[in-house]
């Protein structure tokens, strides 16, 4: 017998309900993309379903969890949408205005929830009774002639019974999770007969009161669909847990006299979409994948040191373990790849977000604003997902209250009323290219130049216009004449560039006046491995990208020539391309001085090809990315380290920041 001072664990129920929070999270952004792109002069039946469906497996699942505040709001929302989709209530622009402040409402409660959030019980309260008044005030359900001309009400669908088998995980309890809450919400949906069966004797001595050894067997009558029955047990219902059987109609239960009985209408055994969800998918917590990633890197590592040792046996002697080493490698790659696709999610996850705010701010603003995204399904590394967000908002806020114009001035200049910004992402090579391009004024080179002025900032009317638009990304900077809550204070582009900077990423501005402005963000796939190839200056060793090497070739004496101002350049094919000798730009001793001596690496500096002095091309190998800001220091010109076979650490090289370093060298040289 246990102690009498013996306590009953405490339960800590957030860990069972975070998957409740993320499909909730989940189901409120479907919402809200379905009701953004709704027309409501036209709406989409199936939409108008999957809105309802999103909005009753919140409500279920909050019930369930006994989150009763953010049932409040989905019953009015369900009861609402029940009548559109219905066809009892024509859907209007304003209720689709309202639905989306429901889908805010209950966004608030979620986050109230999840993170202790303040939530406004004057806004909920508002939003309930908007919704009551919408249910309350629309007309009975049509009336059809039939074919004597008399009205009758439509035809309602025919009752279904169904069986419904669950045989729920015994800890269902330790989750938080209370069955008569479960099976009021099924009641909602017609008449339920519930059934308690324990399939088998428990020795009290062994009987544990926390853990469920109950299974229910339940009747349910019902004109719902089995999509909307198989919603409830969304959140409760593990893999193969649930059975539904949909059984004979309620008026089939007699056979007519001299017949014989009807067979069941019996459709196959179909599980609840948990384990649709469980067949493809799996919810892992993102420290966990991160603990993988950063084991298969020192695997990396490891795999690297023991092919440097090898490298120096006999391959005759020991022909084994060369084999051994290069199926090692192999797997390696191949784990490494198979992990990173793990981090991988689309884009979407963050353009989702700008629909919403564009409408929002477009309205707020009197502008008629089409927001257009491409390549949503491009991928990339959660981590960078998330740290994207913040410089995205800014660019799409400031293009929404800067760059598109009021529709009387786009008229005026001869434009459509309307105007777009286009998100673009796609992959080139191992980067990630953003565009937020919008076909407005344009950037206006002489109110930069002369507020740029007005703050102190080295600017004057020789300068280019590359150089013109990046003063936008001083700290404070602003064009804006006045502040408001949406731009104007001062604060956004430089936290744009800094945020941008710190993934290990950079910024391009192109603008032309009248037609608007591109701002390029260029980024690394992931954050974690890459592929690169190990060059030697001097005793120092780099890491080059290998996505961002074109070729590489050994110059002739007359390749390499000197432009005033530009420094010396590569001739190349009729191309003159800039040539940077590492071992100068780095300072490094007792490297290979003349060009004709060494190689030249071709590489991709964002569009631009530029020629990299080096001693020797080492190997091809895939390298760990270390970050050298949280280890020791930023260093210009590379985007971090990683730790070689021989134990040795080498820069990773920012073939883009090296470029600019250089050309910086050369303009104070030639001043």
């Amino acid at each position: 017998m246990p102690s009498t001072n013996e306590q009953t664990p405490t339960i800590d129920l957030r860990a069972f309900s975070l998957v409740f929070f993320e499909e909730c999270a989940e189901h409120l952004a479907d919402m809200e993309r379905l009701l953004l792109a709704m027309d409501p002069h036209n709406p989409d039946q199936e939409d108008l379903n999957a809105i309802f469906r999103a909005a009753h497996s919140i409500k279920g699942g909050g019930g369930i969890f006994g989150f009763e505040d953010m049932t409040v709001v989905t019953h009015e929302l369900e009861s609402v949408l029940d009548l559109v989709r219905g066809g009892e209530t024509a859907l209007t622009p304003a209720m689709v205005d309202l639905f989306l402040m429901a889908a805010d409402v209950i966004a608030m409660q979620l986050a109230g929830r999840r993170e202790g959030a303040p939530v406004d019980d004057g806004a909920v309260g508002g939003v309930c009774a908007a919704l009551r008044a919408l249910h309350s005030a629309s007309p009975s359900t049509p009336s059809e002639p039939d074919d004597a001309g008399r009205n009758i009400q439509s035809a309602s669908p025919e009752p279904v019974r169904y069986r419904i088998d669950f045989t729920p995980s015994p800890d269902i309890f330790c989750r938080g999770i209370r069955i008569e809450n479960l099976f009021e919400e099924i009641a909602e949906l017609g008449r339920l007969r519930v059934n308690a069966e324990i399939p088998e004797t428990v020795e009290l001595s062994a009987f544990d009161p926390e853990l469920c050894h109950t299974r229910w067997s339940l009747e349910l009558e019902t004109t719902a669909p089995e999509s909307e029955i198989l919603d409830i047990f969304e959140f409760v219902a593990d893999d193969g847990s649930i059975a539904m059987t949909a059984m004979e109609r309620p008026q089939e239960q007699r056979a007519p006299a001299g017949q014989a009985p009807l067979q069941p209408d019996v459709s196959p055994v179909r599980e609840s979409r948990g384990r649709d969800l469980a067949d493809g998918s799996i919810r892992v917590g993102v420290t966990k994948v991160d603990q993988i990633i950063n084991q298969v890197g020192e695997l990396v590592i490891t795999q690297a040191m023991l092919t440097q040792l090898g490298s120096v046996l006999d391959p005759v002697q020991f022909a084994d373990l060369h084999r051994g080493l290069q199926q090692l490698s192999r797997n390696t790659r191949d784990l490494q790849e198979s992990v990173m696709s793990i981090r991988l999610v689309p884009i979407s996850l963050v353009f989702s977000r700008f629909p919403r705010m564009v409408r929002d701010l477009a309205a707020k603003l009197g502008k008629d604003i089409e927001l257009r995204m491409v390549g949503e399904g491009t991928e990339l590394d959660k981590g960078l997902v998330e740290k994207l967000a913040d410089p995205l908002t800014h660019l799409v806020r400031n293009a929404v209250d800067h760059a598109i114009e009021s529709p009387e001035a786009r008229v005026a200049a001869g434009k459509p009323a309307a105007g777009t910004i286009t998100l673009r992402a796609s992959q080139v090579g191992g980067k990630i290219v953003i565009d937020v391009m919008d076909d407005g004024s344009g950037l206006d080179r002489q109110k930069i130049l002369k507020k740029a002025t007005e703050r102190g900032l080295a600017a004057s009317d020789a300068m280019s216009d590359d150089e013109v638009w990046q003063l936008i990304f001083a700290p404070g900077f602003s064009t804006a004449e006045a502040v408001t809550d949406v731009s104007g204070r001062g604060v956004g582009m430089d936290v744009v560039l800094r945020n941008v900077q710190a993934l290990g990423g950079r910024v391009s501005v192109t603008s032309e006046a009248g037609r608007g402005t591109r701002l390029t963000l260029s980024l690394p796939l992931t954050l974690a491995i890459l592929d690169g190839l190990s060059v030697a200056v001097g005793k120092e060793r780099f890491i080059i990208p290998i996505n961002a090497i074109v070729e590489s070739l050994q110059p002739q004496t007359g390749d390499i020539r000197t432009v005033n101002g530009t420094g010396r350049v590569l001739q190349m094919r009729g191309e003159y391309l800039p040539f940077i000798p590492l071992h100068e730009l780095f300072a490094i001793g007792g490297a290979e001085e003349r060009p004709e001596a060494g190689v030249l690496v071709v590489v991709d500096a964002e569009g631009e090809k530029v020629a990299l002095q080096v001693d020797a091309l080492v190997d091809e190998q895939q390298v760990v990315i270390k970050s050298l800001e949280d280890n020791y220091r930023k260093v210009p010109g590379s985007a971090g380290a990683t730790i070689m076979g021989d134990g040795r650490v080498a820069l990773i090289l920012d073939v883009g920041e090296i470029t600019s370093l250089w050309r910086g060298r050369i303009r104070e040289e030639a001043a």
